[in-house]
This record gives C-alpha cells, sequence and structure tokens, in this order.
C-alpha cells in the first residue's frame, strides 16, 4: 500500500473543521469527485451539488471525535476510510454519533472524495442481537 491511514484522517479532519467553521461547501466542493455522493444516516442521498447547497445554510458543530479508524485498500488508487464519529453542537442536545465510510479515488495525485455514508449508532438500550 502506497498510501497511509494517515493520509486519508488528514482529509477527514478537515472536513470536519470545515462543518465547525462554516466552510464546508467550500471544502466539500472541492474535495468531491464530480459524480460523488453522500449517504447520510436519515436515508438521504446528496450528489455534490446538493452537498455543497445543503451545507451553505447547516448550523455549525462546535466539535468532533473520531475514533476506531481503519483503512481498507481498493486498489492502488482507491481506498475506504472507516472511523466512528461524534460530532456535539454548541447549542447542546445529544451528540451527533456514527460510523462513517468515506472512499476515496486518487485523481492525478490528488485524493478526491467518491462516496460517503453514514450509519447512526445506536443508543445502547435499543441494541438487539
Amino acid at each position: 500500500m502506497d498510501f497511509e491511514v494517515s493520509d486519508l484522517l488528514r482529509l477527514e479532519t478537515a472536513g470536519w473543521q470545515s462543518l465547525c467553521d462554516g466552510t464546508g461547501g467550500d471544502f466539500y466542493g472541492s474535495v468531491m469527485t464530480d459524480d460523488g455522493v453522500m449517504v447520510l444516516a436519515d436515508g438521504t442521498v446528496l450528489d455534490r451539488a446538493q452537498v455543497i447547497a445543503a451545507l451553505a445554510d447547516a448550523p455549525v458543530w462546535s466539535a468532533y471525535e473520531i475514533t476506531d479508524e481503519r483503512l481498507v485498500e481498493l486498489g492502488p488508487d482507491a481506498a475506504a476510510f472507516v472511523y466512528r464519529g461524534r460530532a456535539f453542537r454548541a447549542s447542546g442536545g445529544p451528540p451527533f454519533d456514527a460510523v462513517m465510510s468515506s472512499v476515496y479515488v486518487r485523481r492525478e495525485g490528488t485524493w478526491r472524495l467518491a462516496v460517503y455514508q453514514q450509519t447512526a449508532v445506536p443508543d445502547e438500550e435499543s441494541v438487539e442481537l
């Protein structure tokens, strides 16, 4: 593998930071592939243009955590970065807690986000095996 988990962790961290400082639309507009999509925890699927528009009016996050990172190599120029993310709003309320998968492809030497997917982590009380 000619890339490291740190390469994609830097991108994910930059993405979360952009969601905290209100520049998410610009960030994801520049990092997503033209045909990229985001699949949100509520089942919504957004294309790149919809992501940019949605983030223009989205409330910012005040803090976030990235844990349990994994890198899955999909080929010499593609990888999935999987992690648990928790994000917090300044206004309070429960944190957003999800497992996230970001599939990146390397185009002309630059990592680009092709698919991002969230799966909400249920409350421990509601988990059934």
